[in-house]
């Protein structure tokens, strides 16, 4: 295969009205009173009107036939064609807020956004007919959460989707009566979101981003591409993600696979990341372990430019870091998270309570490799995970 071409391999672990002229003949008064039409407006969000446009042509057609008074067919006339206007005026246009802590132009953003619309389409909730869908984007400046929080709620909408622990916590902060759907959160008891994962009760619900066992994945990944790997870095913010969360599971799994685990904590600064890095790299048979996190996401590129020249091993969370050249990912498929968040917003819209809608464990997972950096780090990748990829990059 040439350049950065992609394998895909499939893996499992979303009228107005229109009546005949009526000629110069004259109407006839007759004794007989004319029959009174009474056509209902179709309450469908889709508009219609159909119904009452039909009623009012048979009632004009009666009419002729029946010679009802000239003043009566006129307000008769007037009536039915207020009547599509009065069944358009019907359909309620709904709110939601998203606010997310990735920027606007980054890619993974739109993509994640695009499922998110789509779904919503298939569900009935059109952003040209019943949805209004408005935006905010932390782009990693948390010091702007809460005026972006703000002004999400000074819109009043009736729902609102949230990516992050940070973005959810603000938003947590903000309201305690409009629903919110979380996604891209692990620890959401331990975050003081929900009271369990079975009955949430408050405001919140969502969809579960990883659990904490999925740390030993993360660790044999590494050790199964780089056997002799005998230290593993833990590389996160604990004021962005729930860092002590996924230690602690590391260091459980640790023994097992006969590593060390160094807590590597790092600010939302390009500079401690590096020094972080750089630190860990000095000493050999080392590994890195990317935590799920805005910060982390937000500065991938410099993540992965770091580990390709210090030739680290190193395991991530989400595709985007596989797709800005690391080395390897095993985590949840976000397009299926945003579309099971579609659902959840869609229950909401419908009248469903937060507090009654469990907590969503991912039910699609996806491992992808990049043997093109591969290649370039020294690694030979085992049969037995290539053959586990979703997808590889040549």
């Amino acid at each position: 295969m040439k350049g950065n071409q992609r394998v895909r391999r499939t893996g499992s672990a979303p009228s107005p009205l229109v009546g005949e002229g009526w000629g110069g003949g004259s109407l006839l008064l007759r004794e007989r009173p004319a029959p009174t039409p009474t056509p209902t407006p179709n309450p469908s969000p889709q508009g219609g009107g159909e119904q009452t446009e039909d009623a009012a042509i048979a009632c004009i057609n009666d009419a002729r036939g029946s010679g009802i008074a000239r003043r009566a067919l006129i307000s008769l006339l007037a009536a039915a064609a207020a009547w599509p206007l009065a069944a358009r005026a019907q359909t309620r246009v709904r709110r939601i807020g998203v606010f997310t802590s990735l920027a606007a132009d980054d890619p993974a953003t739109e993509a994640r956004l695009t499922a998110l619309r789509q779904e919503l389409e298939r569900l009935g909730w059109s952003q040209d007919r019943n949805l209004q869908i408005d935006y905010r984007f932390g782009a990693g400046r948390s010091d702007q959460y809460v005026s972006q929080a703000k002004e999400l709620l000074a819109l009043r909408p009736d729902a609102i989707l949230t990516h992050s622990t940070p973005v959810t916590a603000t938003m947590q902060r903000e309201t305690n009566a409009i629903p919110i759907v979380f996604t891209e959160v692990s620890d959401p008891i331990g975050s003081g979101f929900i009271a369990s994962l079975a009955r949430p009760g408050g405001n919140l619900t969502g969809m579960l981003l990883y659990e904490a066992g999925i740390v030993g994945k993360w660790l044999a990944m590494l050790k199964e591409i780089a056997p002799g790997l005998t230290r593993v870095a833990v590389l996160g913010n604990p004021k962005t993600a729930p860092f002590d969360y996924f230690k602690g599971a590391a260091e459980a799994a640790a023994p097992s696979l006969a590593v060390e685990i160094v807590p590597a904590p790092v600010a939302n600064v390009a500079a401690d990341i590096e020094r972080a890095i750089t630190s860990f790299a000095a000493s050999p048979n080392g590994g890195l372990l990317v935590l799920p996190d805005p910060t982390t996401g937000g500065h991938r590129d410099l993540i992965v430019a770091l580990t390709a020249r210090h030739r680290l091993p190193a395991v991530y969370p989400f595709r985007l870091f596989v797709a800005a050249g690391g080395l390897m990912a095993y985590g949840t498929d976000q397009a299926d998270v945003q579309r099971l968040a579609a659902s959840y917003l869609d229950r909401i819209l419908r009248g469903a309570s937060p507090a009654e809608l469990p907590v969503q464990a991912p039910t699609k997972y996806e491992t992808l490799l990049n043997l093109k950096t591969a290649n370039a780090l020294g690694f030979d990748v085992p049969g037995s995970l290539l053959v586990r990829a979703d997808e590889v990059i040549e």
